[in-house]
This record gives C-alpha cells, structure tokens and sequence, in this order.
C-alpha cells in the first residue's frame, strides 16, 4: 500500500492593486517591506469567510484597515496560486493562493497623509515596469539592455521541448516588444514581464532561484510574485479603457481636457496628439461641459467638464479607444 504524503494546509488571500492617477502620473499603491525583504508589496489581507461573506468585501476592510483608505471601482482579476511564490525552504508552511483585484481610486491631501502613516505610499507604477511608458517615445533601456539580453538568452539550446502550439522565444520577443513587423501592443504588459522573468532578466527570478542572468532589466523588484500581479493589472486597465468609461473613476468630478488626456496618456503609455484626442473624446460623447472654467494652469482658463453618465444608458461600450490598431 502506498504512502500517503500529507498535503500541505492552502490558505485564500487578497492582493490588491491600487491605481490613482496622481499629478498627471499613474500611481500604485505600495505598502513597505520590513526586515531582510525590504521590497514593496501590493496591499494584502487573508480571507476569513467567518468574517465576510464575499472577496471583495474582505479585500476592501483589509485595505482600508492597512491604509485607511476606501476603495472605488474594483474587479477580480486572476488568482495566484503557483509553488514557490512565498520562497519558504521546502515549500513549508500553509500554501498561499492570492487572488488579485485591480481597484482604483482619487487622491487627496489628507488621505496620503493617512497612508503614510499606515506606512504606505503612492508609487509611480513605472518605476516597476519603466519600458512600458511611452509617452516620451520608445524607451532606451529596451534597446540598449533588455534586446540585446533576451536575444542572448533566445540563442541558447532549449532546455526543454516546446509543447503544442508554443511559439519560439524569438517570436515571443516580437510580439511582446513589437519587433520586425509587429506593432507595439500596450496590452502584452504581462507577456513581457514573463517573457523578462522566463529570461532570468527580472530581479524576482534571480530571487526565486530560478535565473542566473548577470543583467537584470531596469526597474523596482517587488516582494513574491507582486509584480506580476501588478503586471496583470496594467494590461487590463490598459484594456478597459477602450471600451468602459474607468477612466472617469480615477478623474475628479470636473477637470480640463488638458487633464484627461494627461490621465489617459498616464494609463496608456503612450503619447496622444492634442487634436485627435479631442475629436475621439467629442466622438465617444463621454463627457459634457459644465459650464465653468479654471486658471489654475495659469495661462488661458480652460473650460470645465464633467462624465456624461447617460452614454451608460446610451451605448453598450462606451470607452475611449486610444492606440487601436
């Protein structure tokens, strides 16, 4: 008879990725690290089902009682639940399995000065991720370190087979950086960070005992697997913004159009002509002018608009479609 391996205790926890748009920059909520692993972490908070019937209440209290801050819109996006993701020696230990939430919300003055003293802060979200901002055009480190080192590591012999339909590593590196014939897709945000740690290149697969590489691609390493989480959020805000109006949950409730599409650019990462941009935000018929105006630019004042919230009614996806190929 068979020996039965007693199967490790699995525990469902929360991870939250935080977004604010914050002087014109997208802005990810970071709780510090302590002790030997420093690095900052998305909050997080273990689900009690005797405490709350569904994820998304218990994700809200955690949050709000790690950074006193109350959340807006939220959606689940995937779960995390992969071995190795804490690094426990033998994989000792309760199991955790995460489930990542894509939450956002508005800043002001007196709830950053409540987070930090809940011991959080706003972090631009491309200080982590900073070949994903194009705002400024295509970002030297992608040419100048992560090319030249993912195609290195694409020469080497396949430790493995591919399996299936798999493509090459080659034609994962063109799709995921727009190489060749491919266009830049601002979505494959977590295609190339897998493609990154696959590669040895990311900090967190040096970590995890999983990467060798003696180059690691610029950006802030996060604690476990929080990076990826974060990742996975870009991608899908990325995505969301063409065609459901989230945009507006992160927008005050009146601003310019010089505001909104700093916002939308912010989010994107990429850079939208002035005009073009009007003309789409006047098409999707997403917004209405409320009559007033601010100087608080400085120059000129700038007219005053608000979200049309009968386009709700209106159109069944109505978003604005930046960057659609």
């Amino acid at each position: 008879m068979s020996e039965t391996r007693a199967r490790p205790p699995v525990e469902i926890g929360l991870n939250a990725a935080v977004v604010a748009i914050s002087g014109g920059r997208p802005s990810i909520l970071a709780i510090g690290g302590e002790g030997p692993d420093s690095r900052d972490a998305l909050p997080f908070g273990p689900f009690d089902p005797r405490q709350h019937r569904t994820f998304e209440t218990s994700l809200r209290a955690s949050v709000e009682a790690q950074t006193a801050l109350k959340l807006g819109y939220i959606e689940q996006l995937y779960t995390f639940g992969d071995r190795g993701r804490q690094k426990l020696p033998d994989e000792a230990g309760t199991h955790m399995v995460s489930v990542g939430y894509l939450a956002l919300t508005r800043t002001d003055a007196e709830a950053t000065e409540q987070l930090a003293e809940a011991g959080a802060a706003w972090r631009d979200w491309y200080s982590y991720l900073p070949w994903e901002d194009w705002r400024q055009g295509r970002p030297a480190v992608i040419d100048q370190i992560i090319l030249p080192a993912l195609k290195s590591w694409a020469a080497e012999p396949p430790l493995e087979e591919r399996i299936g339909t798999m493509p090459s590593p080659r034609t994962r590196m063109r799709l995921a950086f727009g190489l060749d014939d491919f266009p830049w897709d601002e979505e494959r945000v977590l295609e190339r960070y897998e493609l990154l740690y696959e590669a040895g290149l990311a900090e967190e697969a040096v970590t995890d005992g999983r990467g060798t590489s003696c180059v690691s691609a610029p950006g802030v390493a996060m604690r476990h697997d929080h990076r990826r989480i974060l990742a996975t959020a870009m991608a899908r805000l990325r995505g969301k913004i063409k065609y459901r109006p989230v945009i507006f949950e992160l927008m005050a409730p009146e601003f310019t159009l010089t505001e909104l599409q700093a916002s939308v650019e912010a989010i994107s990462g990429r850079h939208l002509h002035k005009q073009n941009f009007r003309r789409l935000v006047e098409g999707a018929e997403l917004v209405e002018a409320t009559g007033g105006s601010t100087s608080a630019t400085g120059g000129r004042p700038a007219a005053l608009f608000r979200f049309r919230r009968r386009i709700l009614e209106e159109r069944p996806a109505p978003g604005l479609k930046v960057g659609m190929r």
